[in-house]
């Protein structure tokens, strides 16, 4: 599995995707859920040179304001070969981030912790009932450093 070691003073941010409307395969995102997509995108300070999201219409939604906020365009990184190998694909794709960018990834409450511990950080589990958790992973030459901060609504676990 790739780790930090490939990539070099970058800034990734990873969150879950937000509330989901409904239980269906792949269901789009409640009200509650694009308010805090709103606030996800007005909580960047940076534009972020890539963002990446899954396959799933709920990461996609989540990412939209901040696709529309910045001018940028969201990849795609298929769940269809499973959960290890959309996480390998998507540090792959971190690391081919040059020096000083900024990612956004958004994911699931299985991939996030995941993908931040693949980048070399340390990340709890995440409950199913948690959106608010918002990890910024910092890569630099030294090793991998994760911080936690909550965006929006708080959320009730």
């Amino acid at each position: 599995m790739t780790t930090a070691t490939a990539v070099q003073a970058q800034t990734v941010v990873v969150v879950r995707h937000a509330e989901r409307d409904g239980p269906s395969a792949d269901p789009g995102l409640s009200a509650a859920g694009h308010v805090r997509a709103a606030v996800l995108a007005e909580s960047l300070g940076a534009a972020p040179d890539l963002i990446l999201t899954s396959d799933l219409r709920r990461t996609h939604q989540t990412a939209t304001p901040t696709v529309e906020r910045f001018g940028r365009r969201s990849v795609a990184v298929p769940l269809t070969d499973g959960v290890s190998r959309q996480v390998a694909a998507t540090v792959a794709l971190l690391a081919a981030l040059e020096p000083g960018d900024h990612a956004l990834v958004v994911g699931h409450s299985n991939t996030v912790p995941l993908i931040v511990r693949a980048l070399g950080a340390e990340a709890d589990d995440m409950p199913e009932c948690e959106y608010d958790r918002l990890t910024i992973v910092t890569l630099a030459p030294e090793g991998a450093r994760a911080e936690v901060r909550r965006f929006g609504a708080p959320t009730p676990c």
